[in-house]
């Protein structure tokens, strides 16, 4: 078996970006994966020490469906974030004050009535803090796909389902519909690369949107549910030893 593809999401809920190769690293989500995000103004967040929070405080696409119209994408060379949607361009910095005020003023006028506001009138805010990383996970992982199980309930539901409403990092070829869960607490190798499969993936809302337009236009949870009797597809993997990884590479089991 061996990577289909490989995505990373620089910020939370939106855009996922293709990848040639990635460097990874012990503890580590793929660098500049969800590192930037849209913190609802209602949300409490420790600025100081910062840790896990459910999605549901951020800019997301199980609340906010419309966020699949803007499309960013993040320069690792000028570390600028480049923005088109409706409102028109943003190329702005994540990683600065004014940069993230700017992106702040973007994301809350587009959201518009969706933007929350906290008790004392707090409002959203981007945030980026080096080292964190804003994933669906209470630690920093991976998350892989096999292409066989998600082409298993497009199967079963008779429609095509775009693999981008699962926003995971790795899509696999070669194993059997389902044959991922079965490798929870294994050790897989990414030629020198190591990683421990920690837990099955359950789907939210989120895959409820269209990619391209951010319509509701399919239920993959109630698909999954129906038709499988759970609400889970991919897994999440730890990195216990790094290195690069590539489209192409092939995966084994220890």
């Amino acid at each position: 078996m061996h990577i289909a593809a490989l995505y990373r999401y620089p910020v939370k809920g939106l855009t996922p970006e293709t990848l040639p190769a990635a460097q990874l690293s012990p503890g580590r989500c793929i660098p500049w994966d969800r590192a930037f995000a849209l913190k609802q103004g209602d949300a409490v967040l420790d600025e100081a020490n910062p840790a896990w929070i459910s999605k549901m405080n951020f800019m997301c696409l199980a609340k906010n469906p419309k966020a699949a119209l803007l499309r960013t994408r993040f320069d690792d060379a000028t570390q600028m974030l480049h923005i088109e949607g409706p409102d028109g361009p943003l190329t702005a910095s994540p990683l600065t004050p004014d940069g993230q005020a700017a992106l702040t003023a973007y994301f809350t006028a587009f959201l518009g009535e969706e933007a929350r506001y906290g008790s004392e009138g707090q409002a959203p805010r981007f945030h980026f803090f080096p080292g964190h990383s804003f994933c669906d996970h209470k630690t920093q992982v991976i998350s892989l796909i096999g292409k066989a199980s998600l082409a298993a309930l497009e199967e079963a539901v008779g429609a095509p389902r775009d693999a981008r409403r699962f926003r995971a990092n790795l899509y696999l070829e070669g194993p059997k519909p389902w044959e991922e869960f079965t490798w929870l607490g294994r050790t897989l190798a990414i030629g020198e690369v190591e990683i421990v499969v920690q837990e099955r993936i359950d789907r939210c809302a989120a895959t409820m949107v269209n990619p391209d337009t951010a319509a509701r236009d399919a239920n993959p949870v109630k698909e999954l549910r129906t038709h499988f009797g759970h609400i889970e597809l991919g897994i999440f993997a730890e990195v216990t030893k790094g290195g690069v990884i590539r489209p192409g590479d092939r995966l084994r089991l220890l």
